[in-house]
This record gives structure tokens, C-alpha cells and sequence, in this order.
């Protein structure tokens, strides 16, 4: 049986030349029903048209399958960012371009995020205010909150402390999903360039 661990793996360099760009954590941070999934999965339709190899890592999806075992607690919080800090950075040295879409409502849990991968860590604030967010909510949740069918609930019963100096901030309450993207897309692509 061949132990994989002794054989060398490509570099990042090699990863470079063999996408075409260098890996990268596009965070995107935001209250519920913000728009951070409808925009992570444009972005990334976006950019596999144009030749990047990339994935997105969707809270809600998350939550149903690697963190099915965490709450919302204030520590269930930070493991879930945690965890999802983690694969992203995974995701990131293996040269992906990684876009996530969570809550991810500390400062300080985001941080740590920036840590797991320093070098091209890009931390979007999906800016829709509460009042926009609770006008859409797609699923009920802020319905529910409000009658106290929910606890911890971002915005409504636990906080959300919005990002002091993002890379990027996104208004997708006053914008249209389209100009969202466009604003988004032109900082990505500028960013983490395709190399000729």
C-alpha cells in the first residue's frame, strides 16, 4: 500500500501556473437574508466563466452537515467560524479561489478567520441593514424571532458586530443583486488576478 504522505505535493507556485491564479478566501459576512448566499453563488458562476477554479462554503449548508452538532451559543458561534476558517484555508493553499457565506457575527471569531489564511484573506461586508434584511426574510426567521420562537437570533436577540475595516463593503439593501456582483466581481478580479 502506497503511504501518500511521503510523496510530495505540488507547490504553491505549481498550483499558480496549473489554474491560472492564486488561491484566496473571499469572506462574506452579513445579517440573515443580507443576500451573502445569492451573492457568494454569482460570484463564483461568475468566476468559473472566466477560467477560476473555485467553491463556495455556505453557512446553511454547513450547518446541515459538518456543524449539524453546533447551536448558536456564543461558543457554538465561534466554532462554527472556526471550522469554517479551517476548510476555507484548506480550500485556499490548494489553490481555490474559497468563497464563504456566513453570519460569522464577532470580531473577534473573523480574526481568527483572517489568521487561517493571512496571505489573501478579502473580508466583505454584506451591508443590508436589519430593516431591509427582516423586509425579505426569506425563510421566516425574523418572524419567528421577533415572536420568540427563536433565541440567539442575529440582530434580534444576539448581536452582530458589522466589520470595522473590510476590504469591501456591499450595500445589497440599496443595490440590486446585479450591481452587487459587478462592485464584487471588478474587486476579485483585480485582486486575485488571472496570470497570462
Amino acid at each position: 500500500m502506497i503511504n501518500d504522505l511521503h510523496h510530495p505535493t505540488p507547490t504553491t507556485a505549481k498550483r499558480q501556473a496549473l489554474y491560472g491564479h492564486a488561491g484566496g478566501v473571499i469572506w462574506l459576512t452579513g445579517l440573515s437574508a443580507a443576500g451573502k448566499s445569492s451573492l457568494a453563488m454569482a460570484l463564483e458562476k461568475a468566476l468559473c466563466a472566466r477560467g477560476y477554479v473555485c467553491c463556495v462554503l455556505d453557512g446553511d449548508t454547513l450547518r446541515a452537515g459538518l456543524n449539524a452538532n453546533l447551536g448558536f451559543s456564543p461558543e457554538d458561534r465561534h466554532e462554527n467560524v472556526r471550522r469554517v476558517a479551517e476548510v476555507a484555508a484548506l480550500f485556499a493553499q490548494a489553490g481555490l479561489v474559497c468563497i464563504t457565506a456566513v453570519i460569522s457575527p464577532y470580531r473577534e471569531a473573523r480574526a481568527h478567520a483572517r489568521q487561517c489564511y493571512a496571505q489573501n484573506f478579502h473580508e466583505v461586508h454584506v451591508a443590508a441593514d436589519l430593516s431591509a434584511c427582516e423586509y425579505r426574510d426569506p425563510k421566516g426567521l425574523y418572524r419567528k424571532a421577533r415572536a420568540g420562537e427563536l433565541v440567539d437570533f442575529t440582530g434580534v436577540s444576539a448581536p452582530y458586530e458589522p466589520p470595522l475595516n473590510p476590504e469591501i463593503r456591499i450595500d445589497t439593501g440599496s443595490e440590486t443583486l446585479n450591481a452587487s456582483l459587478d462592485t464584487l466581481l471588478q474587486y476579485v478580479l483585480h485582486h486575485i488576478p488571472l496570470r497570462a
